[in-house]
């Protein structure tokens, strides 16, 4: 499902900085800014932004970041599925991820995350899709935020319903591994009931083989 990416940008504060909040951007655009080191929770820094230059560029793909100057300081991304995981079984061109939210440590505490999200769901491509996002609790940073993990999911379920996103129940393994893992999605206005089915079923796989 091709739309057109709407450019959006806002700006909040952070201590004595200006922070900039825009996206969705093309690679080109990213390329034209610096990546902070401390963006290391999914893979090395240098790894992880080559990534999002990646995202960036495909037809459903959004980057959206936060930024001082030309300096990404946090950033979240959009995108199909993995085919590898039950969430693009059958191909469903309106099941998007929210694939990841991150933003440096020196920076948290001033909802440069939330400001992502909302600035997100302002282009009305987001009501076309069933958007998930999988909280797992090893990508949570525990150690600097002070919180245990269900603290921490309390917090990350908090964030997403800002933006729209609710908890979902599921069977699928990676979630129900450990009572802090969360199954949380948007589901956009213009999704019918027979999508809203074929998300349970997914949601629900196999639940019915003995």
């Amino acid at each position: 499902m091709k739309h057109q990416k709407t450019y959006y940008k806002t700006e909040t504060s952070a201590d004595d900085y200006t922070v900039i909040i825009e996206g969705p951007l093309t690679s080109n655009e990213l390329n034209q800014f610096t990546f902070d080191d401390g963006l290391d929770a999914f893979r090395q820094p240098k790894d992880q932004f080559q990534a999002l230059l990646e995202i960036a560029d495909l037809n459903e793909g959004r980057i959206i970041i936060c930024r001082i100057d030309n300096h990404i300081i946090g950033y979240v991304t959009f995108l199909h599925p993995d085919p590898l995981e039950r969430w693009s079984d059958g191909n469903l061109p309106f099941i998007m991820e929210l694939g990841a939210v991150e933003v440096t440590l020196p920076f948290r505490g001033y909802n440069l995350a939330s400001h992502m999200l909302e600035l997100s769901i302002k282009d009305h491509f987001v009501e076309n899709y069933i958007i998930i996002t999988t909280e797992y609790y090893w990508h949570w940073d525990l150690k600097n935020s002070g919180l245990d993990v269900y603290e921490y999911k309390n917090l990350m379920i908090k964030l997403m319903k800002r933006a729209g996103y609710e908890v979902f129940q599921t069977n699928d393994p990676e979630i129900t591994g450990h009572p802090a893992n969360t199954l949380m999605a948007r589901i956009g206005r213009n999704i019918n009931d027979e999508q809203m089915q074929q998300f349970d079923e997914i949601r629900f796989k196999n639940r019915f083989l003995i």
